[in-house]
């Protein structure tokens, strides 16, 4: 099976500095239900960048263990570095292949560049943990205008979003919200009364 690697900041969760100069990692909405949907047999590793000050990999190693407890098990699939080049995605591919996991790995992050290096190193990619599935099955997320029929609004779109492969994006008006999704949750968003308008792919 792939190893899913996974950013953190802004993508597993969001981090805060504490005034004793500590890390604390606190999850972004539906990460938790993502990873534990995996269940343990799936091996989930970490490609981050803890920053440049001394000490910084620690903390953030200390974060991840009290924020995620055992979803990151494997030590020597957590890898902490700058993520401008393809060197850290060839580094994290290849210890995927040392623990045994042969198929394509999978980049889960929010940042178009990364994800980019990610693919050059060989590993399927996701811009939001959400799509993490479609990512392991080689599906691809999309670009989509959701537009609001009569008689419904935000909080019924979020509730149907948050049960699919969707994440809304941008409000544009009342009636158009931007978002990301798959064809699996642009047709759950139709099922539940949404028109979705699908475009080109999240690259």
């Amino acid at each position: 099976m792939a190893v899913l690697f996974f950013d953190i900041g802004a993508t597993l969760a969001d981090a805060h500095v504490q005034p004793d100069g500590s890390l604390v990692l606190r999850p972004r909405p539906r990460v938790e239900n993502v990873l534990d949907a995996f269940g343990t047999q799936w091996r989930k590793g970490i490609i981050s960048d803890p920053g440049p000050s001394l000490g910084a990999a620690e903390r953030a190693e200390a974060a991840l263990r009290r924020a995620f407890a055992a979803r990151f098990p494997d030590e020597d699939l957590i890898h902490w570095g700058r993520k401008n080049s393809r060197t850290i995605f060839d580094t994290a591919a290849a210890s995927a292949v040392a623990a045994g996991e042969e198929d394509a790995s999978v980049f889960v992050g929010e940042d178009a560049q990364e994800r980019a290096f990610a693919r050059e190193a060989g590993m399927r990619t996701a811009p939001h943990p959400v799509f993490t599935r479609a990512a392991v099955e080689d599906r691809p997320v999309l670009w989509a205008r959701i537009t609001l029929p009569d008689g419904t609004g935000l909080p019924e779109l979020e509730t149907a979003a948050s049960a699919a492969e969707v994440v809304p994006v941008h409000v544009a008006s009342e009636r158009l919200v931007l978002a990301m999704t798959t064809t699996r949750g642009a047709a759950a968003l139709a099922d539940a009364g949404f028109l979705p308008d699908l475009r080109g792919a999240v690259e």
